[in-house]
């Protein structure tokens, strides 16, 4: 950041307390990473690292964009802003007073070459959740980005994957892989009310419909 002794002297804060601010919330996007599965961590839960202790105003912003660097710099992560996607059944009654930051989370994404990471980094004990991850991503991609609950288990059980299973030699409890991809924001479920009764639908959540990842689902249908 070309002036950030500058930017951060606006705040009345010293560079160590600024350094320590940053740290502290690298450690915490680092270590909810790791604990929670990849899992988006909430832009309000990093402001609030800042906020118990400062109340300036714009500080969190600059702590955070001060992150996104040392994570790209020093640890090889971008630190990629998703905006939350609302289910498309929704997106008419959703109140319009909803804040925009609210909605904001961020995933940690390596920036190794695709070759260099496969062959340093995959742990090819968990390489068989990339794999479910991108099947049934692509499911629901073809179905036009959302399916309903019973048609995409009715395609899992053709892979073999029943809802019932609770020890699968490599996924284990099936149902709570496809519950993992929601928490991790790959998938969105949504009930919607209809003649016959409720429906449950999976639909693409914002890392599904982010660009790089978009790109690779679309490539690997094609292949």
């Amino acid at each position: 950041m070309a002036n950030a002794a500058e930017d951060f002297s606006q705040f009345g804060i010293s560079k160590e307390e600024k350094d320590k601010l940053v740290g502290e919330l690298i450690r915490y996007m680092l270590f909810k990473t790791h604990q929670n599965s990849g899992c988006p961590i909430k832009r309000e839960e990093l402001t609030q690292l800042v906020t118990k202790n400062y109340h300036q105003r714009n500080l969190p912003t600059f702590v955070i964009n001060e992150a996104k660097e040392k994570l790209s710099f020093v640890f090889g992560y971008e630190m990629r802003e998703l905006q939350r996607a609302h289910p498309s059944s929704k997106a008419q009654t959703r109140s319009s007073q909803q804040s925009v930051a609210d909605s904001k989370s961020y995933i940690l994404i390596s920036q190794l070459p695709p070759n260099v990471y496969e062959k340093y980094v995959v742990d090819v004990n968990t390489a068989h959740l990339s794999g479910f991850t991108f099947v049934i991503i692509s499911i629901v991609y073809l179905a036009g980005g959302k399916i309903p609950e019973e048609n995409l288990w009715s395609q899992m059980r053709r892979m073999g994957l029943g809802e019932t299973e609770a020890s699968h030699p490599v996924l284990g409890n099936v149902k709570q892989a496809l519950e993992l991809l929601v928490q991790q924001r790959y998938l969105q479920k949504d009930k919607v009310n209809g003649p016959e009764g409720n429906t449950v639908y999976y639909e693409l959540a914002e890392r599904a419909l982010d660009g790089p990842m978009n790109d690779r689902v679309k490539e690997y249908i094609s292949q």
